[in-house]
């Protein structure tokens, strides 16, 4: 897509996850770990994202690398899904197995807004082709 914004991000030392722009316009977030550094750091990241967001975008999280997704890194991301502009987004989660996807899915239980449609997901095809039905499938 060569009309797609600019990434905007760059590495730093210290920061435990990478970002690269999709075919189709969105994000591939790759992370490394959840520590605190990584966790502020995607935090602005993502609401600076967040601001000219005005179609359809789809991101891919790819979290298998990280042995534990503790509490307050789903906290912040649930917090990040309840600004009003994530309704733009599609986003798959993808943990390295079954076991932390349930464990995201019990944090995040009764956590309703009205922001970005996220699927979690523990194999990396599915999450894949979830990101790429047409919005007519989604229904």
């Amino acid at each position: 897509m060569s009309d797609s914004k600019p990434l905007m991000w760059t590495p730093k030392p210290g920061i435990g996850y990478t970002v690269f722009r999709r075919p189709d316009g969105g994000m591939t977030l790759v992370f490394r770990d959840l520590n605190d550094k990584t966790l502020a750091d995607w935090h602005e990241f993502a609401f600076e994202h967040l601001l000219g967001s005005d179609r359809l975008t789809r991101n891919l999280y790819d979290l298998r690398q990280v042995e534990v997704i503790n509490e307050k890194a789903i906290k912040m991301a649930v917090d990040v899904n309840n600004d009003p502009a994530t309704r733009n987004l599609r986003v798959a989660v993808v943990v390295k197995d079954e076991a932390s996807r349930q464990a995201i899915l019990n944090v995040a239980a009764g956590v309703v807004g009205s922001g970005a449609a996220i699927r979690i997901f523990a194999d990396i095809g599915a999450a894949e082709a979830w990101l790429m039905k047409s919005m007519e499938q989604m229904i």
